[in-house]
């Protein structure tokens, strides 16, 4: 199994998407068991995934959060089973250090926070005391209200603000700068516009000099623009916006259609390296 900077030396990476929940957006309750969530991410593997992030609450807008338990009860089992049974880069995607910290033990390596380490007080250090890498997320407001009404001035200056003050905060607390991915939060309190704007313009995060992970996989905005409610009807409008994506050199793209978008990206990536 590779490391997290060899990985990211041959990105763009696939960061395939297990939901063991009941009520995601998209596969809400398809994996919600062990067995099943765990046949996925093999699924997801053979597909060509190179990371598999394993979920226990749903961050849906309007949800609401899952007790720290509950969400343990979820997740332990299927990264312990996906640890062993497969040779898997796993990221947890939570913001509870708690989690986090036995989700490590059990087998992840990378934490997928969706707060950026503001959520949880405990949340940097353990990601500090186990020097695994940290994916930090902007969102305005939390997964239950971020969808009210959301309104920036300047979308962009403000998400690379808040990425500024996040990285300093990391950084004072013992996480190492080679640990440190930044996700603008597609669809985390932004409108369409919101969400356009920064997918166009996503090459200018990367001057903050950190790799790069969005997630566009079935979102509303993708909904909104072609007219189609269901999320699991939106996979080719995703494959568009991941075509867009790899042009722009964004490092990671977590993603739910692992197979169709290797695919995608493999292409680009030969055409775009081609003399």
């Amino acid at each position: 199994m590779s490391s997290w900077s060899e990985l990211l030396s041959s990105s763009p990476l696939l960061m395939g998407i297990v939901n063991v929940t009941p009520d995601s957006f998209s596969d809400g309750g398809l994996f919600l068991s062990p067995q099943k969530a765990v046949c996925h991410a093999e699924e997801l593997l053979l597909s060509g995934a190179d990371i598999i992030d394993i979920g226990g609450e749903s961050s849906r807008p309007f949800s609401e959060a899952v007790p720290l338990e509950e969400e343990m009860r979820r997740v332990i089992p299927v990264i312990k089973q996906v640890s062993i049974r497969m040779e898997a880069l796993i990221s947890i995607d939570t913001y509870k250090a708690r989690v986090a910290e036995a989700a490590i033990k059990a087998g992840a390596k990378i934490v997928n926070d969706i707060s950026a380490l503001r959520f949880d007080k405990d949340m940097a250090k353990v990601v500090a005391d186990y020097k695994v890498p940290v994916v930090l997320m902007h969102m305005k407001g939390t997964p239950k209200d971020m969808q009210l009404n959301p309104y920036y001035e300047d979308v962009l200056k403000e998400i690379y603000q808040f990425f500024e003050e996040r990285i300093e905060f990391a950084l004072k607390n013992g996480i190492s700068e080679g640990q440190i991915c930044l996700d603008p939060g597609i669809g985390f309190g932004k409108r369409l516009e919101d969400n356009l704007r920064i997918l166009k313009h996503i090459s200018y995060f990367k001057s903050l000099g950190f790799p790069i992970l969005v997630g566009p996989s079935r979102k509303s905005f993708i909904g909104q623009i072609l007219g189609i409610e269901n999320p699991a009807r939106r996979d080719i409008g995703t494959m568009g916006v991941i075509a867009y994506l790899v042009t722009q050199g964004v490092d990671i793209i977590r993603v739910h259609a692992v197979k169709e978008c290797r695919q995608i990206t493999d292409i680009l990536h030969a055409i775009l390296h081609i003399d």
